[in-house]
């Protein structure tokens, strides 16, 4: 087979699905809105039961509600049968997921799952089956065919499953007033972590060059050129009063004969601009691109308190 047949292979699974997810839009009605609510005033957890292909989406699912504020676990339905259903408590609720909704397993833990439970929501493209039977309320995945090309590999069923946990999850989140700050306290590791919650002063550099506003040419040079990054801070006391760049430096040496009698305060920029130190570093990041500039002064409580890189920054993964 050829690689352009390959690829117009691809393109139909892609619009099997697309197909597919649109008709699940389509159909969502008051049912899901039911399933919400429940799950929305569980005094419980919410329990998500699968086998299968369904069981690793159902893992999926779990893990979107736990970082988005709706507490959850998984339950494979083959261990469920051996001793897990010690797990689920009268408060929770359960969401079984199962395409055939007549898988053996299933069908031998619907009794125990509706009766442990406060609710049994089943999410199924077999409205006939033993799951919808059982269920309290019925979540349709149900699709009209497989993107795979022998039409039996779960494809199609999978992708729609992960949409109603996505379409679930969000709805939860609006009920919940989930906001960004309440996601980050989930996420505290790697980058999303990091641009959620790192503050500036977790990335200051080691080096804190400055110099008072009387200080002389050989002083100032001596302090810039120290600094890798190329610039000094001028301080009257503990006030910043300014900042010297080396390109300040080159423009000056370049203007003037005679620097003898030139300090600080006579070249320094002025009223530069700087951040707290309690500052998330993505807001300092996005300073640092409006302004085209390579490091912020960081303060504390108005204080001069050392220098952020825009390369420290990037190099921790802030964007």
């Amino acid at each position: 087979m050829n690689r352009p047949d390959l690829l117009q292979i691809a393109k139909n699974a892609v619009s099997i699905e697309i197909t597919e997810l649109e008709n699940l839009r389509n159909r969502l009605d008051e049912d899901f809105l039911k399933a919400v609510e429940i799950i929305h005033t569980s005094k419980g957890k919410l329990i998500i039961v699968g086998i299968g292909k369904s069981a690793h989406v159902g893992n999926k699912i779990v893990a979107t509600l736990n970082s988005t504020g709706t507490p959850s676990q998984f339950l494979h339905a083959s261990e469920a049968i051996h001793g897990d259903l010690g797990v689920i408590q009268k408060t929770d609720v359960v969401l079984c997921i199962s395409n055939s909704g007549n898988s053996p397993e299933i069908v031998t833990l619907l009794p125990f799952l509706k009766d442990y439970s406060s609710a049994l929501i089943g999410m199924t493209g077999n409205l006939k089956s033993k799951l919808a039977e059982f269920s309290d309320v019925v979540l349709n995945s149900s699709v009209e065919k497989e993107a795979c090309p022998i039409k039996l590999a779960p494809t199609s069923s999978t992708t729609v499953q992960m949409a109603l946990g996505d379409a679930l999850a969000v709805c939860l989140m609006e009920l919940n007033g989930f906001q960004e700050h309440d996601f980050a306290k989930f996420h505290p590791g790697g980058n999303l972590g990091k641009n959620l919650t790192a503050k500036v002063g977790q990335f200051l550099s080691s080096q804190k060059p400055q110099v008072p506003e009387n200080a002389g040419i050989r002083d100032i040079i001596i302090s810039v050129s120290a600094s890798t990054h190329g610039i000094t801070v001028v301080t009257d006391a503990e006030n910043i009063t300014g900042v010297i760049t080396d390109g300040d430096l080159r423009r000056m040496l370049m203007s003037e004969k005679d620097v003898s009698a030139i300090t600080a305060k006579d070249i320094m920029s002025r009223n530069p601009k700087s951040v707290d130190k309690n500052t998330l570093a993505k807001e300092a990041m996005q300073i640092l691109k409006e302004r085209n500039i390579g490091q912020l002064i960081v303060t504390d409580h108005g204080k001069y308190f050392g220098i952020i890189d825009i390369h420290r920054l990037l190099d921790e993964g802030i964007g």
